[in-house]
């Protein structure tokens, strides 16, 4: 199953500023938004206005992220990363993947703020996370790559988000 199918694993803390971001841009962002699209529409002529055309642009694209954090939050997975120190959504893994030392996080894009600066957040979908999932640091793993190679990782450090 792929991430959209089972939802977006997301931290409490990340689903809570989510749903504010989603709140905000409902309320006061889109009345903000209105406000400028009508104060540029009584400016004149519509089809060299640039004010107005930059605020109908604006909309859109509030419109739009309003649409995705509606449909992340209705499918998202809220919970904490596994205590035990075994690797799950929520975690940040240290291993050595293909012989190279990489950090990285596992859940949803959405938790990319709850992370430190400079690592990355993958899918516990992914083949990587998938092959990853339920281990412990000093445990060796193997997953297929989409390219069909095989590649070996060494669970090196498992904290928590």
């Amino acid at each position: 199953m792929s991430e959209q199918t089972q939802g977006t694993w997301l931290t409490q803390e990340a689903y809570d500023r989510l749903a504010a971001e989603l709140e905000h841009r409902k309320t006061a962002q889109r009345k903000e938004i209105a406000q400028r699209v009508e104060d540029a529409r009584q400016e004149g002529d519509l089809r060299e206005n640039a004010g107005y055309h930059a605020a109908r642009e604006e909309a859109g694209l509030n419109e739009a992220r309003i649409i995705q954090l509606e449909e992340t939050l209705s499918s998202a997975q809220i919970g904490e990363a596994a205590a035990d120190g075994s690797v799950s959504a929520g975690t940040i893994v240290t291993a050595t993947v293909a012989g190279k030392e990489q950090t990285f996080a596992l859940g949803g894009q959405e938790i990319t703020e709850d992370v430190p600066d400079g690592v990355k957040v993958f899918s516990p979908d992914a083949p990587l996370g998938q092959a990853l999932m339920g281990h412990r640091a000093g445990d060796e793993v193997s997953y297929e790559a989409p390219n069909g190679r095989t590649i070996s990782a060494r669970i090196v450090k498992v904290t928590r988000v």
